[in-house]
């Protein structure tokens, strides 16, 4: 105003250190007119006879004209204020300040909205193999970079303006426990760490690329974006409406699920449906089982199962937590797990486990019931959806049958026998037992907690037999360690070391109540170890990988190298002259159900002296688990032998005397047992068997499009002499038609029912429908038609 008059000092200080620009600071003072004008300083003098053009001395009767202060970008030494005068802009019409207009042209960034690029068919689900995953989340795999583009409230300026992308998972993030994630923005990606970039901007849309490392939390995250517009402001966040999935990557080196084999990728990461096996050694059954990892609803439900367990969200980055903890919770026996195991044969609070052939119903009704346990489940059921959950969160996964399966109770690495005085058996001692078979996991990774060589292969155990660590699981344990009998590895390494390669030790009671050991079978237990084969629907046996030849010096190493480590560490002795043995055989596939039993009992005489023994023999009634329920029939077997003879005996057991007494899978065992008279050499030899049931029988029928309706005749034929009551049939088809039930109602001693399923396709290419029978009399009935499924034509 008149009669006052601005000046401007520069009064900027030395820096605190050396080298560093101090901050520029202006005063501006106002001097009345009257007062002393104040010395003219030597810089200001200088500045005016250097410049006079552009410096001059004002006149103390102008007030039309004003300094005007430009503040110019420095070097890091000294700054610099550039004084020049300029005419007095007019005020604005529309009223506004030159501070308006300043604020006005620094917009605050704010991001409008964030695309995850989480199409099925977009480039992450496809580079990420997880676009057969149902829905259009975006489900990535770690270690892998991904992309996604965001919507801004101005142009992006890389100078000023910064961002960094939040993720979190779980209950409590936490930065330290890698559960909260924060993603800088850099100029260059470089692997194994949380990173983005921008690769891409178009005025307010940018195109982010982002790394995770290969050690990440697998889980649900969810995505939240902070920008600010300078260091000073506080930071604005915007939360993404749609989560990320993250799952391991078997497609990653740096992730320790890697399968660095293509087709192994294709079979134990992504195929939906497999085979199982069940019977015995000698009666291999097989059957299709839908796993429907990529169904609708199963990865919520996968991810719910890993949120129900005790395993903090930090465990998760580790395969061997994950697996160890999915093999709990599979089970409800101590942790209200997915399924309840039943061997009673009484399913009627459930559904039978024989009647199950897929894992989609079982998990999403899990899910959907927020964790009450399903009814019922045994062995193959608990490994069919455990391979699912396992091949849905990423790890290579595959169901594995053992047949012979021994079941150690006492941690001796033996399988004990007692007899008493008479060679009869003593039931209330014979804890440890050898199952027909028993289906378990195998699953791929490395083992960086286990010295080198240990990784690859590892079984998992679901089914509910004896606590780990006070918990009903088991494994993972290494299939090399379990081969090489180093079964002081974790984790419970001798019990199935056990499944597979215990020998089976005879003992009989002596008349002063001790026992002494009597014979002992080196060959029992650990046959035809079965899986799918790749990229087929062969059975591939894989003994091999579990254990040594039988009787190769390699294999008597491991079992003595194992047993050194278990309860009964002094079991082995010197063999002693065995020149009588016995063997059970069977005709083509068996004896079928209905039909009298027939087996041929084979007793050699290898010495060159005349040998006499009384076989006893026994049959009794088995649940698949190796327990037996009762006996149904005993009888004696006198045997003379020549020298170097071979002797044949007819062995039959008639309809009528097992039709009512028989449980599920119709097992049996026959037990012999004798001493030559001779030698008092003991022969012992138990063999399993059981009544085959027949298959039901699937034929498509029209032509299989999508969109398009079309049918599958479903016929059965009852085996057995008498009524079947209260028959269902379960059916599904991934692509084909969800799981449903069909009540048949009762079926005539060997009549034949045929049932027509009409169906659409949603789904092009290789489908299966599946089928199976639930009937209190006659179980483990299924069969399976290949559909191939294809495009309508437009």
């Amino acid at each position: 105003m008149p009669g006052e008059r601005l000046t401007v000092r520069d009064t900027s200080e030395i820096g605190r250190f050396p080298g560093v620009a101090p901050p520029t600071r202006v005063e501006v003072t106002i001097q009345k007119e009257g007062e002393k004008k104040q010395e003219e300083g030597g810089c200001r003098r200088w500045l005016r006879k250097m410049c006079p053009c552009c410096f001059k001395r004002q006149n103390s009767t102008s007030y039309d004209v004003t300094d005007k202060l430009e503040l110019t970008k420095l070097p890091t030494t000294a700054p610099v204020v550039t004084l020049a005068p300029e005419p007095a802009k007019p005020k604005p019409e529309n009223g506004e300040t030159k501070e308006k207009e300043n604020e006005k042209e620094e917009i605050k960034l704010s991001v409008c909205s964030v695309d995850l690029l989480s199409s099925k068919t977009g480039q992450n689900r496809v580079e990420h193999h997880t676009d057969l995953y149902h829905g259009d989340e975006l489900i990535i795999r770690r270690g892998q970079t991904f992309q996604m583009e965001m919507e801004l409230n101005r142009p992006f300026n890389a100078d000023t303006d910064k961002m960094h992308l939040d993720l979190k998972t779980g209950p409590l993030p936490t930065v330290s426990k890698g559960t909260h994630v924060i993603i800088p923005l850099v100029d260059d990606l470089e692997d194994e760490r949380w990173e983005a970039k921008i690769t891409k901007q178009d005025g307010n849309k940018i195109k982010l690329s982002v790394n995770s490392p290969a050690d990440a939390v697998i889980g649900l995250y969810g995505l939240t974006v902070m920008t600010r517009s300078s260091e000073n402001e506080p930071a604005t966040a915007y939360n993404s409406s749609k989560n990320i999935v993250i799952l391991f990557n078997p497609w990653c080196e740096e992730d320790t699920v890697f399968l660095d084999d293509e087709e192994q990728r294709k079979e134990y990461v992504l195929n939906d449906t497999g085979r199982i096996y069940y019977g015995t050694e000698k009666q291999i059954g097989a059957r299709t089982w839908n796993f429907g990892q990529f169904h609708e609803g199963i990865l919520e439900a996968c991810l719910f199962i890993l949120e129900k367990s005790d395993m903090p969200p930090s465990g998760r980055m580790d395969p061997v937590n994950v697996v160890r903890v999915i093999s709990a919770m599979i089970n409800a026996q101590d942790d209200l797990g997915v399924l309840v195991g039943n061997w009673s044969g009484n399913y009627s609070s459930g559904v039978s486990p024989a009647a199950w052939s897929s894992s989609v119903e079982i998990l999403r009704k899990y899910h959907s019931t927020s964790g009450t346990p399903v009814c019922y489940g045994q062995c193959w059921v608990f490994s069919g959806v455990t391979t699912t959950v396992l091949r849905c969160l990423g790890i290579p996964a595959r169901s594995v049958t053992n047949f012979q399966s021994a079941h150690d109770t006492d941690v001796s690495i033996t399988t004990d026998v007692y007899f008493d005085e008479n060679m009869q058996p003593i039931d209330h001692l014979n804890n440890d037992s050898v199952w027909n078979f028993h289906v378990w996991n195998d699953c791929w990774m490395a083992r960086p907690d286990l010295p080198p060589g240990n990784g690859g292969w590892q079984a998992v155990d679901a089914t509910p037999q004896e606590t780990s660590q006070g918990t009903f699981c088991c494994g993972p344990a290494s299939v090399n360690a379990i081969r090489l009998g180093q079964v002081y590895l974790k984790h419970d390494t001798p019990f199935v070391f056990a499944e597979v390669n215990s020998d089976k030790i005879y003992w009989q009671r002596n008349l002063d109540g001790t026992f002494s050991q009597i014979h002992s079978e080196k060959k029992a237990v650990g046959r035809c170890i079965s899986t799918k084969a790749v990229g087929s629907e062969e059975r591939e046996d894989i003994t091999h990988l579990y254990k040594h030849e039988e009787g190769s010096e390699e294999e008597r190493i491991a079992v003595e190298t194992a047993c050194r480590h278990g309860s009964k560490s002094k079991t082995y002795y010197p063999p002693i002259e065995e020149d009588v043995c016995v063997e059970v055989k069977m005709e083509g596939e068996g004896p079928r159900m209905g039909t009298d039993a027939q087996l041929s009992i084979v007793v050699k005489n290898l010495s060159s002296q005349p040998r006499q023994t009384t076989l006893y023999s026994q049959v009794a009634v088995m649940y698949y688990t190796g327990v037996l329920k009762n006996a149904i029939r005993k009888n004696e077997i006198p045997v003379e032998l020549l020298p170097n003879e071979e002797k044949t005996i007819e062995w039959v057991l008639p309809y009528q005397q097992y039709q009512e007494q028989l449980v599920d899978q119709a097992a049996l065992m026959l037990t012999l047992s004798g001493r030559v008279n001779e030698t008092k050499q003991v022969i012992a030899n138990q063999t399993t068997f059981r009544l085959r049931t027949p298959d039901l029988t699937i034929t498509p029928v029209g032509e299989a499009v999508v969109g398009k309706e079309m049918a599958a005749k479903i016929t059965f034929t009852n085996p057995l002499p008498r009524t079947l009551k209260q028959v269902v049939f379960r059916v599904e088809g991934l692509g084909l038609q969800k799981g449903h039930e069909v009540v048949v109602g009762d079926v005539g001693g060997h009549s034949t029912v045929t049932l027509t399923e009409h169906f659409i396709p949603n789904q092009p290419g290789p489908r299966k429908l599946v089928a199976s029978l639930d009937c209190k009399q006659l179980t483990q009935v299924h069969g399976v038609a290949d559909i191939v499924v294809y495009e309508q034509q437009e």
